[in-house]
């Protein structure tokens, strides 16, 4: 994908689910999309049939969210601090510009749907990410290496849905973010490296 394309894809994504968080999404029309993304109508209309098509295109902003954070973390983090960093991180980006509407309508979409799964794509940023994260955690010893990386990415992103089906079952009544803190680590201590175990020295028979 040719990096203007990116842009201008980008721009009409992100400006959609600002306006759909401010106003509501009955209340957004294609012409404020358009406006907003200071794109054009053929532009919308190349990458997008109508508004509905829009629902689908919230894994792109937690990829945005990802893309910025792989930029600024400290690539020497811990990567079991980088992952419940990397979840903070998201869930509080969901809490400031997803309506819980809306991720409660994307999410039951993602059940019943019978083409590809968004959320699931392994080639999305978010996957490749986690992949490269728990990967090098492996390597320095900072994660355990019983289970493939892949099975640890697969467990991590199963913890974060869970916990965002269980807030929009619960009706936002509580801080996503929040209990996220609490639960992630609970979720995940199984996955955390052990230091070197001291080698025995076993004195020979006399």
């Amino acid at each position: 994908m040719a990096k203007n394309t990116r842009n201008t894809r980008g721009r009409i994504i992100s400006a959609a689910w600002e306006l759909f968080y401010d106003q509501g999404y009955e209340d957004t029309t294609v012409e404020e999309i358009i406006e907003r993304s200071q794109t054009s109508k053929g532009s919308f209309y190349h990458y997008f049939d109508g508004k509905d098509a829009l629902l689908s295109s919230l894994s792109y902003l937690f990829d945005e969210e990802y893309a910025r954070l792989q930029q600024e973390l400290d690539p020497d983090m811990d990567a079991w601090d980088k992952l419940l960093l990397l979840n903070r991180s998201l869930f509080s980006m969901i809490e400031r510009r997803v309506s819980l509407d809306l991720l409660a309508r994307l999410l039951s979409s993602q059940l019943i749907t019978k083409g590809d799964k968004h959320l699931l794509d392994r080639d999305r940023l978010y996957f490749r990410y986690l992949r490269q994260i728990v990967r090098e955690g492996q390597e320095r010893g900072q994660l355990r290496d019983a289970l493939t990386v892949n099975e640890i990415v697969k467990l991590y992103a199963l913890a974060e849905r869970a916990l965002m089906y269980d807030w929009c079952l619960c009706g936002g009544e509580y801080s996503l973010t929040a209990y996220a803190e609490k639960m992630m680590p609970m979720f995940l201590r199984e996955l955390k490296g052990q230091p070197p175990a001291e080698k025995i020295s076993i004195p020979k028979n006399r």
